[in-house]
């Protein structure tokens, strides 16, 4: 079988979000997927099937879980595959574009609601804005970018809570970004996820109605860092971002 790793939501190699992505020619066990993405070790591994016409069955696996959303690891696929491509997912039918360079995915949109979860006790040192959940994720707005950049948050009780993953975020601090998050799912075997495409399906409507723009840049200031950008129309989200192949082989078993 086929495999590629791949930096997502970054035109640099070692940057943005490594994704393992295995083409496959007919359906693999579920318990085979899931020790494959083990022994990877990336954040998300891609399994898509190739074989046959019409839209590719794919899914996305943690080294610890099968999640039903993944976005960098989408991007990673539809760089792999290029052209444009149709996918069924967990989450729905998915398209994925390559052109010039960056790859566009049609996702579907994570409107928050405000929520009242109390985050205090994992997020010392912060100036919290608001608190808001989707349909995995809390997210919590604090006062500045400094204050998502300098964040250590404490992982051992973000990982007791109810959601997949805590997405901090905050307005932008230079031209090149409308906004900055970081993005932490120990819950799911993800203590910091480098580049998440699937928290911008939140973070999109959620600055879009702050800033009176549905087209946005979003980077998520991990210690590899990515570029994220985004336009809401209604309900699916655009998720746009650029790729680098890093590795490409076989798997032997």
């Amino acid at each position: 079988m086929r495999l590629s790793i791949v930096d997502a939501f970054t035109g640099t190699p070692f940057a943005g979000n490594p994704a393992g992505v295995v083409l496959l020619d007919e359906p693999a066990e579920t318990a085979w997927m899931q020790s494959v993405a083990a022994e990877l070790r990336h954040s998300e591994t891609a399994f898509v099937e190739v074989s046959g016409d019409g839209p590719k069955s794919l899914r996305w696996f943690t080294p610890a879980v099968e999640v039903d959303l993944c976005g960098h690891a989408t991007l990673a696929t539809g760089h792999v595959l290029g052209g444009e491509q149709v996918f069924t997912t967990r989450s729905g039918e998915l398209r994925t574009r390559a052109e010039d360079g960056w790859v566009s995915m049609d996702f579907p949109s994570d409107p928050p609601r405000s929520a009242d979860d109390d985050v205090l006790d994992a997020l010392a040192g912060v100036t919290i804005e608001g608190v808001a959940r989707g349909r995995w994720d809390i997210l919590v707005e604090v006062a500045h970018a400094t204050q998502v950049r300098e964040l250590k948050p404490d992982l051992d009780v973000i990982a007791g809570w109810d959601a997949r993953c805590l997405v901090v975020t905050a307005p932008g601090d230079h031209d090149e970004a409308d906004f900055v998050s970081r993005v932490f799912g120990p819950a799911v075997g993800v203590p910091e996820d480098p580049v998440t495409g699937s928290a911008h399906c939140l973070l999109a409507p959620y600055w879009a109605d702050r800033l009176g723009r549905t087209e946005l840049v979003g980077e998520q200031a991990s210690e590899r860092g990515g570029i994220v950008r985004v336009l809401l129309n209604g309900d699916r989200v655009t998720l746009s971002g650029q790729a680098v192949t890093v590795v490409s082989g076989e798997l032997h078993v």
